[in-house]
């Protein structure tokens, strides 16, 4: 199984307007309620492919038990949070349908104790002998430490679990010292991490700083990766729009799976690609056109740039 970790998980609502105007009352067409946060997406994504996933981290109050009971309703993925006193947050997504255009409003996390946070190390050692794979997502909460990414990298690499990193930030720059498998920075990320805007260069340097394989989100332009065995970039087949929330999750999702399946890097990287843009054709993260994904599949450009530094 694959085993995905998400310390801020979320209760993610979407609302579709029909055109969204600031300072005024709007009308919604339509709600709708899915289990959220990094690692979540990720797991259904790879749950919806038919891979075994396993989820982890926290989850508490209402929200929290809401998260719970509809993760339990799609099925697919098994469920492996940890309660905390603490209320799961809620994020808002706002898609204005005549422009495709997503407004974003995320809610801060639950405080947790350093006991609940001792006790979520406790359990994903647990869990790790039978991970295939590991994939660590998105913000920390309020409470646990700036570091916590980068221990439970050593504790993938100690088990001799592929782990994959998918954070910005502090938690980014400390957990790239740990040598993750793989980092997936989107370009803003890479630029804060580097200091540096050219992709190119700043894979590299974060190669350098720790990282094993790099692989970059260039938005439309697709995904640059910077890996031992050379300097690939694969672009999809022509613009997509939609909604482009948890697009990046799905070519974490298929990322993680190539690192399971010690796929060939420009097959990972197709794949990849196609998903995150069958992802931008479903109306929800954590889901993908699947049709979509079939069609783009065979016509993801993917190109060797240059070996790797």
């Amino acid at each position: 199984m694959i085993l995905t970790v998400t310390l801020n998980t979320a209760l993610d609502i979407t609302y579709r307007v029909p055109r969204l105007t600031p300072h005024a009352s709007h009308r919604v067409a339509e709600v709708t309620e899915r289990p959220g946060g990094k690692g979540l997406n990720v797991a259904r994504v790879l749950a919806a492919l038919g891979r075994p996933v396993t989820v982890t981290g926290f989850a508490g109050g209402a929200t929290g038990a809401a998260l719970r009971d509809q993760l339990a309703e799609a099925g697919g993925v098994r469920d492996a949070l940890l309660d905390v006193t603490g209320r799961t947050r809620r994020t808002v997504a706002v898609v204005d349908e005549r422009t495709g255009d997503t407004t974003q409003l995320n809610e801060p996390g639950p405080l947790i104790t350093p006991e609940e946070w001792s006790r979520l190390r406790g359990s994903y050692e647990e869990l790790l002998p039978s991970a295939e794979a590991v994939a660590l997502c998105g913000s920390l909460p309020p409470g646990v430490p700036v570091g916590a990414y980068a221990q439970l990298v050593r504790s993938a690499r100690a088990a001799q679990v592929p782990v994959l990193l998918d954070t910005s930030g502090a938690p980014l720059r400390r957990g790239i010292a740990a040598r993750p498998d793989v980092v997936k920075p989107n370009a803003d990320e890479l630029a804060e991490l580097t200091g540096s805007h050219e992709p190119l260069r700043a894979t590299r340097d974060a190669r350098r700083r720790g990282a094993h394989t790099v692989v970059a989100s260039l938005g439309a332009d697709g995904l640059l990766a910077a890996t031992p065995d050379g300097v690939w970039q694969a672009a999809p087949p022509a613009p997509v729009h939609g909604n482009p929330t948890g697009a990046g999750d799905s070519a974490v999702a298929a990322l993680v799976a190539g690192l399971a399946e010690d796929s060939p890097w420009p097959r990972i990287l197709a794949r990849a690609v196609a998903l995150s843009a069958a992802t931008v054709l479903a109306p929800v993260a954590g889901e993908f056109d699947a049709a979509a994904y079939e069609d783009f599949l065979g016509r993801v450009a993917v190109t060797e740039r240059a070996s790797a530094a």
